[in-house]
Order: C-alpha cells, then structure tokens, then sequence
C-alpha cells in the first residue's frame, strides 16, 4: 500500500509502525468547495443546538443525560455493550454493584465531565487528553512506551495498522497536533475538527482508551472553540450507526491521503447529530414542563419547580438526592416521591436495601434512537 503526499509516493506499510507519519498540517486542499458547503451546514446546526441548550436553564437536566447516551454510544464502538437503563440506574448509585461494562460506561461519562472542567484553566491538549483516558481506562497510564501496539481486523485476524512507537516521537506527534488545533487560524475549525481526530487516532498514544479518548476529545474541542457551551453532542450515535464507513474513511486517509471524503464524513456526523441532538433536547424541555404542569395542577401542596427538575437529573431518583438538593428533609422527600409514584408520574422499585423511584417517560425518551416523542 501507500499515500502520495507533496506528490511523493511514501511506503505504508500496515505491519510496520508508522513512525512517518506526516505532521500536521496536511500538504492537501482540505477546504474544497464541498467541504466549506458541510462546514456551513453544521456549523448551522450546531448553532441551534446552544440555543436547543438554553431552552432548560438547568443544565444538570442536560449534562446528566445526553452526556451518558454518548457514553453508552461510544462505549459500544470498543464493543463495551450495557444498556440506557443501567447506566442511568448505576449513574449516581452509591456502592460499586454495576456489571463491569455498565462500570467502564459510567468512566467515559466522568472522563467527559472531567474533561470539560479542565477547559476551564487550559485548552485541548495532551496534558487533558492523559487525564481523560486515564479516567476512562481506571489506570494510571500516560503516553505508550513500549513497542507492540497494533489494531487488527476482527474479521479476519490481520493487522490493518501500527501506530508509531516511541515515547518521544509520540510526544513530538503530539505537540504537533496541539499547535494545528490551536494555531493554524485560517483554516476552519470545523475543518481541524476532523483532522484533529484523525491525527489523535492515528498517533495512537495510549496503550488502550484511544478511541473513547478520542471521542471525549471531540466535544471538548467543540466546546473549546465556543461552537458548544455544554458537550452534549451525541456524536457517537452517527459512528455507531455508520461504523464501517467511519473506520473506511479514516483508513483512507493514511492509505491514500484521502482528505476530503474523512473530513465530509466527520461534517455530516456533526450536522445530523447536531439536529437530531437539538430536537432530543426540545422533547426533554416539553416532557419537563408537561410533568411540572401535571405536579402543579393535582399535587399543588409539593410542588415546586425544583421537585419537577430533580427527577429529570435523575430518571433513577433516590430520597438522598432530594436531600441533597435541599428540597426536603428524609421523611418529607420519601412522602414527595410516593406521592408521585402515586400520581403515576414515577414509578416505584425495590433495589437492595433502598427504593428507587424511576421517570419512565423520561427513561423511554432517553433511550429511544429513532427521534424525539411528542409529548
């Protein structure tokens, strides 16, 4: 196999560790006039997703819920399978009782959180993207140092890719690749968006995590640039759901220097799940606001706004998060929460030794892949 870059046909290798690896930026037009024509359309959408995200004025409703879809999305990738309904069980559970894929979901979910309090003092950056894996992974890891990293097809057992190898030319891979995403103004950052993601992926710099690492690193970005102000893009549901054409398209560039199809396939990602993220987000608000108003009308003695958004941040709600809302004291927050399961907005399970009061219509909404409900 090989790429042609600057016009020069260079050996690749998928066997070999490929310590070649062009640094960044690509010698290639990389804004043709069919990638600036994406670029605008998910910049678009991205642009009514932060409205979409104002809509709630809690942001724990959203933060605690599109984040763990994304979670479980980009879990099931590494073929790391658990379901909507566990992770949201497990998600602010005390004790350690989750099964152990449920458990390496909830860790992408803390790594994306960890991730976006870390935008707060410093950019995208290895630095964060070390903090992020480790977090995924629940090892103290940093950059690779030993040899013997390699992807493999599952289908057939053959190697498609070998990462380059060395610690220190892992890290000068990796300083490149901060400057690009930081540095290189004139070319859009939707645009260095997706040539971000396939320099990370392709440096390879964990010894496991990369994908997931990956992926958190994605919406940081976003957020990093301001085209996001929370990351609740649910952008591994475009992956999952085109999972051949993204590993295709990303192996392209390296085998062919195939720019141009990777960077419109990240664009669409962006854009479909952008729309399909924002409209989601809407049927939380609506659903919100219909269970407000249900509460407000035939339990008007508990209700208070505060109440109606508690068992939105946790579709598994517990006494103790009352509690520590501050909404009511223990015996008080166990009456609130029958006296919902009685009005039929909750719904009532024996979990061990405590009892978990579940918002099915929330649960339903939340796990359903094919659009939003109509309240």
């Amino acid at each position: 196999m090989s790429i042609f870059l600057e016009g020069i046909d260079m050996s690749f290798q998928p066997s070999r560790p490929y310590n070649d690896l062009p640094p960044l930026p690509p010698q290639a037009d990389l804004e043709t006039r069919d990638v600036l024509r994406a670029c605008i359309a998910a910049r678009a959408a991205l642009a009514e997703l932060k409205v979409s995200g104002h809509l709630i004025p809690n942001q724990a409703v959203l933060i605690n819920s599109i984040p763990l879809l994304e979670a479980q999305a980009s879990s099931e990738i590494e073929n790391v399978v658990t379901t909507t309904d566990r992770l949201f069980r497990f998600a602010n559970a005390v004790g350690n009782h989750a099964d152990a894929a449920t458990k390496e979901a909830l860790r992408y979910r803390t790594a994306l959180h960890r991730g976006f309090q870390l935008l707060k003092n410093r950019p995208v950056s290895t630095t964060i993207a070390v903090e992020v894996c480790r977090t995924i992974t629940g090892v103290e890891l940093d950059i690779r140092a030993t040899p013997g990293t390699k992807l493999i097809n599952e289908a057939t057992g053959s190697v498609i890719y070998t990462p380059p190898e060395g610690a220190n030319l892992l890290r000068e891979n990796l300083s490149n690749w901060e400057r690009y995403i930081h540095e290189v103004d004139q070319t859009d950052p939707l645009v260095r968006f997706a040539v971000m993601h396939y320099q990370f992926e392709a440096i390879h710099p964990f010894t496991d995590g990369n994908g997931r690492t990956g992926r958190v690193l994605n919406l940081l970005y976003l957020v990093d640039k301001g085209l996001l102000d929370i990351p609740v893009l649910y952008l591994s549901r475009h992956i999952i759901r085109n999972k051949p054409a993204y590993y295709d398209r990303l192996f392209a560039v390296t085998a062919k220097g195939a720019w141009e199809p990777w960077i419109l396939y990240m664009l669409d990602a962006v854009r479909e799940t952008a729309i399909w993220s924002s409209a989601k987000i809407i049927a939380i608000r609506d659903l919100l606001n219909e269970t407000a108003g249900t509460i407000r009308r035939d339990r008007p003695k508990i209700y208070s706004r505060e109440l109606a958004e508690i068992i939105f941040v946790h579709p598994y709600c517990r006494i103790s998060d009352l509690v520590a809302a501050g909404i009511a004291k223990r015996q008080s927050a166990s009456v609130y929460l029958k006296a919902l399961v009685t009005l039929g907005v909750l719904e009532e399970i024996k979990a061990g030794r405590e009892n978990l009061y579940l918002n099915p219509p929330l649960l339903q909404l939340l796990s359903d892949q094919t659009g939003p409900r109509t309240p």
